[in-house]
């Protein structure tokens, strides 16, 4: 490889000086064959090992060839140009691969066929005699190029352009008689408003005149009105005198009856005894019995030595006193209503809500084994994350509201689903609540006072 690398570099020295005179470009290298030179270098850099390359440039040895032209481009370009022993190693990996380019430019017979810059970037990595001229020539070829393909843009450009124009002024030319069009049938609807407007206050002033002569009617007809009212006055105060008439002889005639009635009362008289006998015998014909049931029997009411919610609220008791929870507890048949979190919460609210169900469910439970009341729970399903999975203790019934629907709604249904007479006692805290109980006929009590009693139990 050393050998090679001499026999390079003496063939580049011997290449690149023509006559004694340093062949040099003076001008930047083309963009187009800039890029080329990059991808020759990537290509050839593989061959190379990290001791021959160019400090800057040892860090992408182990890149694949597009990676070092699109990390390692601009100082691969700057070391070809700097290090003339770079470029003569890349020179020698490039006659190495056996490029027919390589061959015909060392040969001093570029093909002609061959891409302009592919020769120029070639022949600025090989330096041949006369690679100047060849990439000064590949250089103004691009440009011509370049400036070729600019015509052809700038000419498409120019007929995009023209038919541009040549369609904005037809839209042009259609807009005006579509504009021309709208403003005369706007002077058209103008002059049909106009004629409008005319009727319009001909018409008024149609309805001005008789507007005018409907108030003159409307005067003569008060006038008539009025006259008429006097008349029936006057026929008004006739009849009152012949009423007054009428009740006179009416009062002679009841006279007249009073006297005549006697003989009719008689008949009256014997008749009802008929049928009174009648009514006796058909009775004992059907063996009815005598009636035991009475109208009055049938109305609603509390009967005399029963006790009812309001009549132990008007005993002397405080509303805090368990006794009074005890008196209510007492009534037959008496239905206890509680307001589950509203009691949980007054009496052990640090507790989770599922141990507090628990604590007040387990003393519920004992209250109805020892009186015998009915019980019912109510508890917020709002509350509530996921369905409970609840065994409700031995004589307690225990309700959660449906989505929408609050605690408090749920207890006031309970209440008006209870008949009338029947005692219900409603365990709630909350205003609202016991307000609302109270006007269905329920007896509200604090939760302060299910508490104390619970407590006792």
């Amino acid at each position: 490889m050393e050998h090679t690398d001499d026999g390079a570099e003496a063939a580049g020295d011997a290449g690149g000086a023509a006559d004694g005179v340093t062949e040099v470009l003076d001008r930047p290298l083309p963009e187009g064959i800039r890029r080329k030179v990059v991808a020759l270098v990537a290509e050839a850099f593989g061959g190379l090992t990290v001791a021959e390359l160019p400090p800057q440039l040892r860090q992408y040895a182990r890149f694949t060839p597009s990676r070092r032209a699109k990390f390692a481009g601009n100082a691969m370009a700057a070391a070809v140009e700097s290090d003339p022993a770079f470029r003569q190693r890349i020179s020698a990996r490039l006659r190495e691969t056996g490029s027919e380019l390589a061959e015909a430019l060392d040969a001093g017979s570029p093909p002609a066929a061959a891409d302009p810059e592919d020769v120029a970037a070639m022949a600025f990595v090989l330096r041949p005699p006369g690679w100047v001229k060849l990439v000064t020539a590949a250089g103004e070829e691009a440009q011509r190029a370049s400036a070729e393909r600019a015509g052809e843009e700038a000419q498409r450009e120019l007929h995009r352009l023209r038919e541009e124009l040549a369609a904005a002024r037809a839209e042009s030319r259609a807009e005006t008689e579509r504009i021309r069009a709208e403003l005369e049938a706007s002077r058209k609807e103008a002059e049909s408003l106009q004629r409008k407007l005319r009727s319009a206050v001909s018409d008024v002033r149609r309805g001005e005149a008789a507007l005018r002569k409907a108030q003159a009617e409307l005067e003569a007809v008060r006038d008539g009105a009025a006259a008429e009212r006097a008349a029936a006055a006057g026929e008004t105060r006739r009849i009152k005198a012949r009423l007054a008439e009428a009740e006179a002889a009416l009062e002679g005639s009841r006279r007249a009856v009073r006297e005549g009635r006697s003989v009719e009362d008689m008949r009256l008289r014997l008749l009802l005894d008929t049928v009174l006998d009648a009514a006796q015998g058909l009775r004992r014909e059907l063996a009815l019995p005598p009636a035991s049931v009475h109208p009055a029997d049938t109305v609603d009411a509390v009967q005399p030595g029963t006790m009812t919610p309001r009549d132990i609220a008007a005993r002397a008791l405080s509303e805090t006193d368990p006794a009074l929870l005890d008196q209510l507890l007492a009534l037959p048949q008496v239905h206890v209503v509680v307001d589950g979190y509203n009691v949980t919460k007054t009496g052990y609210p640090t507790m989770p809500l599922d141990k507090q169900r628990l604590r007040l469910l387990g003393g519920l439970a004992m209250l109805a084994a020892q009186t015998g009341a009915e019980v019912t729970c109510v508890f917020d399903g709002a509350e509530l994350a996921a369905p409970v999975l609840l065994a409700p203790p031995r004589g307690v019934r225990v309700l959660f509201s449906k989505p929408g629907v609050t605690a408090d709604e749920l207890i006031r249904q309970i209440v008006r689903a209870e008949p009338p007479g029947r005692p219900v006692v409603v365990v709630s805290t909350d205003r609202e609540v016991a307000d609302g109980v109270a006007k269905a006929g329920a007896r509200p009590v604090s939760s302060a006072l299910l508490l104390k009693r619970l407590a006792r139990t």
